[in-house]
């Protein structure tokens, strides 16, 4: 999909903001420059200012991640909107829609204006949506946009009627997807077929909604495992096939059936591969988000290229650099990063290098033990070789909460050298 001459005059605009305060770990004598002047400066990342901590994405992994995911989803005939919410940075977006994406999946309705405000025109919010001055801020992007797709999750016969009175004054209508419930207990979706009957029984009587497909997420299948979800694949797009017997889809361009996160996309994959012809095209969806930067432990613990070696595999791209600035024992040490900067919902950071007048060497013997606000608690083992004043990279887990920390990121080619820095909107 092109990117319009408004998204691009939006690109640039990012690149005229001023570097000040507001970014950490930017180099200090960078302030009043502009984003695209410091980029042009190519400075080092270890030796041209930057301040610790500092959380850099590397250029050749972040383009390794996005060329895989490209050739994985060509290969077994998927659509791809990947779920923007991971990093929120339209940079990125872009990078991903000229790597083939059909469009961005989005949340909630802030991240859909973000991707609007940037010329996104395909969004899949995989979310209800109830909210009244969304509803008509969607219905007016939607009638000053006729190229503009957008669609999003329904569960309910309430949240149906909600939306129906929010779009009363709507040019067009709303596409919608029923959305299929994990199981019992999981989060939002209809827990039953009959259910998601009556549900699009609610659609088909509203004047302002449109369905246009079924979808769910495999990622709250209770305890799953690749057998259960792909029985809960196999019950949604058996749920597709049931309402377009039915002639729910009479007239439709085509059929939305979407699924995938970033555990479970091979088993989507050989799912949807099965799905029979239909009365219209289906648009095979996937949504799989944290492929773009990848990390060091939760998803690389469960990548379906774990599963498919053969197709390949991602990398984590992600390295926050912080400093040891305080020994207080052999065992001890401590790092001028915590909480605020790195994520630590799921996993702890995990030490890979140490760096010490130029030279980078493995961190071994090092382990976080736990985080604070601005500190890491290192133990350090009899092996390892610290000293203050030392940089050490670590990997992260969870790229949702690494970006989520940082609104301007350096990306960092493997000697150091930033060529460009990534804009988040959170």
């Amino acid at each position: 999909m092109a990117r319009d001459t408004g998204s691009i005059e939006a690109l640039a605009h990012l690149a005229e903001e001023l570097v000040d305060h507001r970014f950490k770990g930017l180099p200090p004598d960078a302030a009043g420059l502009t984003v695209a002047e410091l980029a042009g400066l190519r400075r080092n990342l270890f030796t041209d200012g930057f301040t610790t901590p500092v959380l850099a994405l590397s250029a050749e992994r972040l383009e390794h991640n996005l060329a895989l995911m490209e050739s994985y989803t060509a290969r077994h005939g998927l659509a791809f909107a990947p779920h923007g919410k991971t990093s929120m940075a339209p940079q990125l977006f872009h990078r991903q829609i000229a790597r083939g994406a059909w469009g961005i999946t989005v949340a909630v309705p802030h991240q859909a204006r973000v991707a609007r405000a940037f010329g996104v025109g395909r969004i899949f919010l995989a979310n209800e949506l109830v909210d009244a001055a969304a509803l008509r801020w969607i219905a007016a992007e939607l009638a000053a946009d006729p190229d503009f797709r957008f669609l999003c999750y329904v569960d309910s016969v309430r949240g149906v009627e909600l939306m129906d009175a929010a779009l009363r004054d709507a040019e067009r209508p709303v596409d919608v997807v029923v959305e299929l419930a994990g199981g019992e207990g999981g989060r939002t979706g209809v827990r039953t077929e009959a259910e998601c009957a009556a549900v699009a029984d609610a659609v088909a009587g509203s004047e302002h909604l449109r369905l246009a497909g079924v979808a769910g997420y495999e990622g709250e299948v209770p305890r799953a495992d690749p057998e259960r979800v792909t029985e809960w694949l196999r019950r949604l797009t058996a749920l597709a096939v049931a309402f377009d017997k039915e002639g729910r889809f009479d007239g439709a361009e085509e059929i939305v059936v979407s699924a995938g996160g970033s555990g479970w996309f091979d088993a989507v994959a050989e799912v949807f591969a099965e799905i029979p012809e239909l009365s219209a095209p289906v648009l095979k969806l996937l949504r799989s988000g944290a492929y773009v930067s990848h990390d060091d432990v939760h998803y690389s613990r469960i990548s379906p290229f774990n599963r498919v070696p053969e197709e390949g595999a991602l990398e984590p791209a992600f390295r926050l650099w912080a400093q040891v600035v305080s020994q207080p024992s052999p065992e001890q040490a401590f790092v001028n990063a915590g909480k605020r900067d790195a994520a630590y919902d799921l996993d702890r950071p995990v030490p890979r290098s140490v760096r010490r007048d130029g030279v980078e060497r493995p961190a071994e013997g090092i382990e976080v033990t736990a985080l604070s606000d601005q500190h890491l608690w290192l133990a350090t083992a009899p092996e390892a070789d610290v000293e203050v004043g030392d940089w050490i990279a670590f990997g992260l887990s969870h790229p949702c909460t690494s970006f989520d920390k940082w609104q301007l990121i350096p990306l960092a080619e493997a000697d150091g050298t930033v060529v460009d820095y990534i804009r988040t909107f959170f």
